[in-house]
């Protein structure tokens, strides 16, 4: 392990994403509803947990809501999200969310949070065009 690989009390490496600007809604996916119920499109979020035993459609992630602009911590759909990547994140708010809902993501290193975004970004693309 090299310096800067490592978690620290101050740092941690999550797998960012952004938002999906436009989604697919109702009957045939015929309608497009700008980002989530919860999320703007757009907005950056971490995925601090997954559910690998359902082939992570779900995701666990802290983000800034659409409605308060607070940090909150909800689960997702992959395919509502895009351009994941590895981000090393010193933000105490988000640190402390990550903590407090004990997905088990919190404390990665960064090639498992690299390895991680490499996979939700293939499942993602897969989960959009096949819905």
């Amino acid at each position: 392990m090299t310096a800067g690989d490592g978690p620290s009390a101050e740092q941690a490496w999550l797998v960012a994403a952004n938002v999906v600007r436009w989604r697919r809604y109702g009957e045939g996916g015929q309608e497009l509803r700008p980002g989530t119920k919860s999320y703007r499109g757009g907005s950056k979020v971490h995925v601090i947990g997954t559910y690998p035993g359902a082939a992570h459609e779900q995701l666990t992630t802290i983000g800034r809501g659409r409605h308060t602009g607070t940090y909150i911590t909800i689960d997702m759909a992959t395919h509502n999200l895009h351009n994941f990547r590895a981000v090393p994140v010193h933000s105490p708010t988000v640190l402390r969310l990550c903590e407090e809902a004990a997905a088990g993501g919190c404390r990665t290193g960064r090639q498992e949070a690299e390895a991680l975004a490499v996979l939700l970004g293939r499942l993602s693309v897969e989960y959009r065009t096949t819905r």
